[in-house]
């Protein structure tokens, strides 16, 4: 079949790619950009103006919901939400029930994501066995079953020794740890970011320095260990200032930031509702202004969904994250 996609925004990230032009297909492949080769005539046109054509997106952490959770989602809902809105490819995070610290959840993921046939998906270990941050869950064995990172998402390690260890441990076969750095203690029954907001609306508050205090002490353990490290959902400009910083002495971190943490503050949540009430929390103007820019500056090198699917009852209440 021969196709035609008129006047899209193409954006290519390896060839630096990005203008307004007409794409050509046949076959399932792009033949041409711009004017339509000799002798091509379309079948079929499709009008792309307003529109974005690139290669399919990569999302970093998408919640599947499956094994254990099917009343908020499964991996045939997700994948296929996850390819309408144009990703391809898609990390989903261990906290599943069996918890995903076993080559059998892995390989179950793996194999029912290759049934639905939507996206690919690449599964994020638990680094600790049930993410209770106690034992080390048996990496090596999760790395061969296909996981291609490992984390312990919000439920953080108590013990720093432990976790050093485990750092290190993971350092020695080259694996990813992924880090949601957020101090338990400070955290601890918080519902919103502690500030005016919080105050006014008689909301318990996650003050920024549980965010900064957690990011600034894994840190300093990577460095140590020599892992390579990438910290997820950041959510305020003192964060990604702390990850400039270990990049400018040479670590090996990256980061990414939520999708909405780069949209909202935590003003929405003026009314109560529910559907702003995530985990970290959302922060001020000033800590969006500053995701911003490391964004732009390249400090942070992703934009995530950090999808949570919800049932609707979850969803309408103060327990939606």
């Amino acid at each position: 079949m021969k196709l035609s996609i008129l006047g899209a925004r193409v954006i290519d990230p390896v060839s630096g790619l990005d203008q307004v032009t007409d794409i050509h297909v046949e076959a399932c492949k792009i033949i041409a950009l711009g004017a339509a080769p000799a002798g091509f005539v379309a079948v079929d046109t499709i009008d792309a103006q307003g529109l974005v054509a690139a290669p399919g997106l990569v999302d970093l952490n998408v919640a599947l919901r499956e094994p254990g959770y099917s009343r908020k989602g499964s991996i045939i809902s997700e994948t296929r939400a996850a390819a309408a809105g144009g990703v391809t490819s898609l990390c989903c995070p261990p906290k599943t029930k069996p918890v995903l610290d076993s080559s059998a959840v892995a390989e179950l993921i793996l194999d029912r994501a290759r049934e639905a046939g939507n996206t690919k998906v690449f599964p994020i270990g638990a680094l600790s066995k049930g993410l209770d941050g106690e034992q080390l869950a048996e990496l090596v064995a999760l790395r061969d079953a296909g996981c291609v990172a490992f984390g312990n998402g919000l439920d953080s390690f108590r013990n720093t020794r432990t976790l050093c260890r485990a750092l290190e441990y993971a350092a020695t076969f080259d694996l990813t740890v992924i880090f949601n750095s957020q101090d338990h203690d400070l955290a601890e029954g918080g519902l919103a970011h502690e500030g005016p907001t919080a105050s006014f609306l008689g909301l318990p508050g996650i003050p920024e320095t549980a965010e900064t205090v957690a990011l600034a002490r894994d840190l300093l353990l990577v460095e140590q260990s020599g892992v390579r490290a990438h910290f997820s959902q950041l959510t305020s400009a003192r964060g990604v200032a702390l990850i400039a910083q270990a990049q400018a002495r040479g670590l090996p971190v990256t980061a990414d930031v939520a999708l909405y943490q780069l949209i909202l503050t935590d003003e929405a949540l003026i009314d109560f509702s529910s559907l702003y009430h995530v985990q970290p929390p959302l922060r001020t103007r000033a800590d969006r202004d500053g995701l911003r820019e490391a964004v732009k500056s390249g400090v942070v090198s992703a934009i995530s969904s950090h999808h949570q699917p919800h049932e609707r009852d979850d969803q309408t209440s103060d327990q939606a994250g």
